[in-house]
């Protein structure tokens, strides 16, 4: 009987260009290293406000380092990810609220579809420089991802429901109450423990904690491995460093040790 899978909840909100990026390789590799993926739609906003922190951009030397950073983690994570023009306003002045609320009712009415309306959402605003914030840009955003146009205005009928509010009320709390300052934030439960991880960076780490890689060389060749994986799934890992991934890496379902 194989090992039972280890629960990892993911707390996003898609105003977070972070977010996609953990998203996004622990979409990848839930099935790869056995894991159920949680996803937890929350909101920023909240998060900031109720541990006292600032948002990077608010900070010029943090604004130009992650604009930066972001252009560098588009091509190493391959997720098209790049700031709006209108940063600023999109940020701070649009915000999130209605995206997130949407979010949360999709999880509660239709959770097969929270993944691909999420990354819709990521989309329109850390891709392509359009809208969340409209009522039709996040109908445009679940159409696109698969929902019909009933389905999709339905649940954005739902939206200002207490149902709704309460629930992304609650996953929020739920975030602060693990140590939260921002987003994203990951949550493994692993042998009893509960492990909060922050930050897009902490991938090799997460592997550490959920038993898949057991010493320092591996690590470090899964985690180049990560971002290679989509873009080059079948080119083989040299020699020493296969043998070794081979020997230290969990493989699940039968996954080569070359298409980690």
């Amino acid at each position: 009987m194989g090992r039972l899978a280890r629960v990892v909840e993911l707390y996003y909100d898609v105003l977070s260009p972070y977010s996609w990026l953990s998203f996004e390789v622990l979409c990848r590799y839930q099935h790869v290293w056995n894991v159920d993926l949680q996803l937890r739609p929350s909101y920023i906003a909240g998060i900031m406000k109720d541990s006292g922190n600032r948002p990077p951009a608010q900070l010029p030397r943090k604004a130009l380092y992650m604009v930066n950073d972001l252009r560098r983690l588009r091509q190493h994570f391959q997720v098209p990810v790049q700031v709006p023009e209108d940063f600023f306003s999109v940020v701070f002045e649009k915000g999130s609220l209605s995206a997130m609320r949407f979010l949360t009712a999709v999880c509660l009415e239709c959770p097969e579809m929270l993944e691909k309306v999420s990354r819709e959402l990521w989309m329109r605003i850390w891709s392509l420089n359009e809208d969340i914030t409209e009522p039709q840009s996040i109908l445009t955003a679940a159409e696109k991802a698969g929902m019909s146009a009933e389905q999709a205005q339905e649940i954005l009928g739902k939206i200002s429901t207490p149902r709704v509010k309460n629930q992304l009320k609650e996953t929020t709390e739920a975030a602060c109450n693990y140590g939260a300052f921002g987003l994203p934030i990951t949550v493994a439960h692993v042998d009893s423990q509960t492990h909060m991880l922050f930050g897009s960076d902490r991938m090799e780490l997460l592997a550490y904690l959920l038993g898949i890689v057991r010493n320092v060389q591996a690590v470090a060749v899964l985690w180049c491995w990560c971002v290679l994986v989509p873009v080059l799934p079948i080119c083989p890992l040299p020699g020493l460093w296969r043998s070794s991934l081979a020997a230290e890496v969990g493989c699940r379902g039968g996954s080569s040790p070359s298409v980690l």
